[in-house]
């Protein structure tokens, strides 16, 4: 994971998104700022902005820092304060985050995970040879429990995703564009750029 910038919402977002949404939370009486009553289910207006969230983030998951096509089905709107216990949060687009769909599950509605949108910088790092994640040099010892605990949550130190990672790198040192890399593994051109290796 590295740091995300926020992208401005779309123009059309406020009426398609954010005012029928609030508009039916205070029609049923949901407080917008207090949890969802238990099995209570609101309308996923969020989906009329799915696709311009893969395009404002140029299709690159916030969580994994992989790109992936629009057309894999992949792409998922991560609240990241979960609906379930922010409704309100739930139509506005600074509370979404492209995530694929592995990130997004494993997520849940879990507040221990580090949000990608003002990560510092040096958070996290990997070992480029076999793809593991770690804690960055010199974090605190809270920042560097809350990496942890991200790693842990979103299982980004699993296998496959030490084996996916260190596959992008492989496959950079065949062809050495650069380029190619930044814009389909963002994370581990990020990672051989700050460790001299490109």
């Amino acid at each position: 994971m590295i740091p995300v910038t926020l992208q401005a919402e779309p123009a059309d977002f406020n009426a398609k998104v954010r005012v029928p949404g609030l508009a039916y939370l205070a029609t049923k009486g949901i407080n917008p700022h207090a949890p969802l009553p238990r099995g209570t289910k609101i309308p996923s207006l969020w989906s009329h902005s799915n696709k311009e969230l893969w395009k404002r983030y140029s299709g690159v998951c916030a969580y994994l820092s992989i790109y992936f096509e629009w057309v894999t089905g992949a792409s998922s709107t991560d609240h990241f304060a979960a609906k379930s216990k922010f409704p309100g949060d739930a139509y506005e687009w600074n509370n979404y985050r492209l995530s694929s769909l592995g990130p997004n599950r494993n997520k849940n509605n879990y507040t221990d995970v580090l949000d990608p949108i003002g990560l510092a910088s040096g958070t996290f790092k990997l070992n480029l040879v076999n793809g593991e994640i770690s804690p960055g040099s010199g974090l605190s010892r809270q920042a560097r429990s809350r990496a942890l605990k991200t790693i842990k949550r979103l299982k980004l130190d699993s296998p496959d995703h030490n084996t996916m990672r260190q596959r992008h790198y492989n496959r950079y040192l065949r062809n050495k564009d650069a380029a190619t890399l930044k814009e389909l593994s963002p994370f581990v051109w990020y990672e051989a750029d700050r460790q001299g290796l490109l």
